[in-house]
């Protein structure tokens, strides 16, 4: 996988997703397991609804396990203070103005991972069209992208980092 399409990361995310899959492959795995047996022993496993649960737990941390690993096994370790600050990178919070909307119309955006979602902020990949044309650009700069209902204008009004 190449760099510009590997998922950015901060380090404080990777840290943090990390400890997430060490949680979930060792704490998680040994209380679910417990969770189980706990429930086999009950008896008919057929109409025993705490063993489904149990079950079904089971398998969605399972599929957190596998998205964790693959997310990490490739990603990118940004660092946002390195890069200059009026500058979109990943991990910026920028703040656009849609042309045609009105003149203090604005809207903040987070550049960066799903994973590294705070607040309220919408969250806009740095690989998405929106991304793509923000990404290296500058405080005043007005790009174009193409969306579904076709090509958009934005004027990158501010550019921040992530609080």
């Amino acid at each position: 996988m190449s760099e510009a399409s590997a998922t950015q990361l901060t380090r404080d995310t990777y840290d943090r997703l990390q400890a997430e899959l060490e949680d979930l492959t060792t704490r998680g795995r040994v209380e679910i397991a417990a969770a189980i047996e706990a429930a086999r022993a009950l008896g008919d496993l057929s109409e025993n609804g705490d063993y489904h649960a149990a079950k079904d737990s089971q398998g969605k941390m399972e599929a957190r396990i596998r998205q964790l690993q693959a997310l990490l096994k490739d990603a990118v370790v940004v660092d946002v203070a390195s890069g200059p600050c009026d500058t979109v990178v990943a991990g910026s919070v920028v703040t656009l103005r849609y042309e045609g909307d009105g003149e203090d119309e604005t809207q903040e955006f987070f550049v960066g991972s799903i994973e590294e979602r705070q607040g309220g902020l919408t969250v806009v990949s740095p690989g998405s069209p929106l991304g793509q044309a923000v990404v290296g650009r500058s405080a005043g700069e007005t790009v174009e992208y193409a969306a579904p209902g076709g090509t958009l204008r934005v004027e990158i009004v501010k550019v921040g980092s992530e609080s």
